[in-house]
């Protein structure tokens, strides 16, 4: 780990474990602005115009990763995060703490926690209510990803209509939403959605996703999230804990942890798992996600010890 100036903001710090690296921002935040291999490119998108920018009550969207708080709603979701956040180190550990949001008084942290020898990491997200009164919320992890790739989500275990007579899951949709939109792959076992620079019109749509998994390959490399999905809570958005939103900049991989009133001073986690993978051949099909997508997965949800 070592500080560095990176793109106009003279105070963030890359931490690598020689495989893949990230680099945080304290200037702002708190937000993992760059991940990628040692020698690769960014995997998350950047918004140029707006990179090493400090100050205003502007929200700025910056690029990366961030956490936010669901349901949303503006003015409340959107508090800036354009101010200086604390960083905290210890052995294998680094956590970032925002000043407590003071139109919510909600007070932010992302804590990181980097694999020693494999292209993985832990993020730790937390919320706590520093109001005298109870609220509730849900937390929110959303990585912007680079453009002209594909998001991958796995639907339910499949199954013949005479044995399923019930619904096995939920899929909430927006206003804006259109399943017309050619960049959607809906498949048996799978659901899709690519980036694609040229259509610019806004898609979003929300999944419950029992497998504990979301994925986005872009030029050979694939981004997995692992995340636990706990069956008999409450989720926001019809029951979402994985959202996708897309536009003419970025695709948006989202994951939402359960609805939690939290009672004065109380703090609700939200744990991702990030593992990377480069030299994936191409993928565009449902045949290709299962063949190239869900056999790296399973190794990361069934480790041969």
């Amino acid at each position: 780990m070592k500080k560095i100036e990176y793109k106009g903001w003279p105070n963030c710090y890359l931490l690598s474990n020689g495989i893949i690296k990230l680099i945080v921002t304290t200037d702002v935040g708190p937000r993992i602005i760059n991940l990628s291999f040692e020698e690769g490119e960014n995997l998350f998108k950047e918004f140029p115009e707006m990179l090493g920018k400090t100050g205003s009550d502007i929200w700025r969207i910056y690029g990366g990763h961030r956490l936010w708080h669901a349901p949303e709603e503006k003015p409340r979701t959107y508090f800036p995060d354009n101010y200086p956040v604390g960083i905290e180190v210890k052995p294998g550990v680094t956590r970032l703490v925002q000043k407590t949001e003071s139109t919510t008084g909600v007070q932010k942290e992302i804590e990181l926690s980097l694999a020693k020898d494999e292209p993985s990491l832990k993020i730790t997200h937390r919320l706590r209510n520093n109001n005298l009164w109870e609220i509730t919320l849900a937390p929110w992890a959303l990585s912007a990803m680079a453009p002209n790739g594909l998001a991958i989500i796995p639907l339910p275990p499949r199954g013949e209509h005479e044995a399923n007579l019930l619904p096995t899951g939920r899929l909430a949709i927006w206003a804006y939403t259109d399943m017309a939109d050619p960049r959607w792959l809906w498949g048996r076992q799978y659901l899709g959605l690519r980036q694609n620079p040229s259509l610019v019109k806004p898609q979003k749509i929300g999944v419950s996703v029992p497998a504990g998994w979301a994925a986005y390959y872009n030029k050979k490399q694939l981004f997995v999230k692992k995340f636990t999905y706990q069956e008999h809570c409450r989720y926001a958005d019809f029951g979402s804990c994985v959202e996708l939103f897309v536009n003419g900049d970025m695709l948006e991989l989202e994951t939402l942890g359960p609805l939690t009133s939290l009672a004065p001073g109380a703090c609700v986690e939200h744990l991702e798992e990030w593992w990377l993978f480069h030299d994936v051949p191409e993928v565009k099909t449902e045949a290709d996600i299962e063949r190239e997508v869900q056999s790296r997965v399973n190794k990361i949800l069934h480790p041969v010890s």
